[in-house]
């Protein structure tokens, strides 16, 4: 397995700390997030999945917990739009350079705005996709915002609340 991707050579250039933590991707896994966190015995809320939206019809990325949902209210929110969605598969891999199940928000083609779910910035470490489908990096929160350069809205809420957001 190659430990070189767009996001690792990003972040190595950018000089971040991170580990990398290679798991045995299964393609028929429904979650693969929760799949990895299983494989490495990780809490699924430390691994963090990356989401490729449109708001207002403009890219952006969503980096939120892989055991919660995306409430697209609050991602349009987040991005300062009235609607946001989830960015058609083939679209997200051609702007991301990456395939699903390996989107990192590292690395990426075309640099877009990056929102982090606001309860992961707290913790010491998180565990994030490194662009490559079986290979997460782990570093700190606030070395993953540093790194993106805080492009677009930071730790904001965006994973829908039981009861009072709806999960779109």
């Amino acid at each position: 397995m190659a430990a070189a991707t767009p996001g690792t050579r990003a972040l190595r250039a950018a000089g971040v700390d991170f580990e990398l933590h290679p798991y045995p991707y299964d393609a028929a896994a429904a979650r693969t997030g929760l799949q990895a966190a299983e494989a490495l015995g990780i809490a699924p809320g430390l691994v963090l999945k990356t989401l490729m939206l449109e708001a207002d019809g403009r890219p952006a990325c969503a980096v939120i917990p892989s055991d919660r949902e995306l409430s697209m209210k609050r991602a349009a929110a987040a991005f300062g739009a009235r609607q946001a969605g989830m960015m058609p598969v083939p679209k997200a891999e051609r702007l991301t350079g990456y395939h699903v199940g390996g989107i990192s928000p590292f690395g990426q083609k075309r640099r877009i705005p990056v929102a982090f779910e606001e309860t992961v910035l707290g913790a010491d470490r998180v565990w994030i996709n490194a662009g490559q489908r079986g290979l997460l990096l782990s570093l700190a929160p606030a070395a993953a915002l540093a790194a993106l350069g805080a492009v677009g809205a930071v730790g904001a809420p965006l994973v829908a609340q039981a009861g009072r957001d709806h999960p779109e």
